[in-house]
């Protein structure tokens, strides 16, 4: 099986775990043991709008830190899966038309597009939740409702898995999505030593 690129996006006041949590799900499953030819399964990368450092949140203030993202829009390979995790940058790049220009052109052609917490208004905004089902933060479930009628906002779930489409809700709620798409991925039992080695017991196995 041929290695997936995921492509994380990354913007100023981004939640921390939102992104920092997948991103451990699937570097964790590149150290699973599987056979001695089988490639890693998944080659995880940072994007962003610009080659900079971007400041991530920890939602309080004062304790913000600073990463750098591994490509741009311009420079990134073809993802084989987009996630985008929120933070209250969202409220900010739901207006930004060359990052949802880059999500209209890049999501659609991905196996999946992933969203944790508020990462959900990106793909709203660009058009890409419309006659789907998904979720997010459970403070933001009227919000996404009110703001995105097309949309069948889900309540009382960590996960929603709509086919190519999957969100999550809120901050750690991404690690059980992350873990579901690689149980969907490579398997259940794969997906459950990715959890022991992260030590997490979630709920990755059940939306609910």
């Amino acid at each position: 099986m041929a290695t997936r690129t995921v492509g994380i996006l990354i913007f100023d006041d981004v939640e921390v775990l939102d992104f920092a949590g997948p991103f451990d799900v699937f570097g964790k499953a590149n150290a699973i043991p599987r056979g001695e030819t089988e490639p890693a399964p998944f080659d995880v990368r940072l994007i962003a709008e610009e080659q900079r450092p971007y400041r991530a949140s920890a939602s309080a203030p004062g304790q913000d830190f600073l990463i750098s993202p591994h490509f741009t829009f311009g420079t990134a390979p073809k993802l084989d899966m987009v996630l985008v995790p929120g933070g209250q940058g969202t409220r900010v790049e739901d207006q930004n038309r060359v990052l949802l220009d880059w999500l209209t052109k890049t999501a659609p052609t991905a196996e999946i597009a992933a969203s944790v917490c508020t990462g959900s208004f990106l793909y709203a905004a660009a058009g890409l939740l419309d006659g789907r089902r998904a979720t997010t933060h459970y403070w933001q479930l009227d919000r996404l409702r009110q703001t995105y009628p097309e949309i069948t906002v889900v309540d009382g779930v960590r996960w929603v898995d709509d086919g190519q489409v999957v969100s999550s809700a809120g901050v750690s709620a991404g690690i059980d999505m992350s873990l579901h798409v690689v149980a969907r991925l490579l398997g259940r039992d794969f997906a459950a030593r990715v959890a022991r080695a992260m030590q997490y017991e979630g709920q990755w196995e059940s939306p609910g």
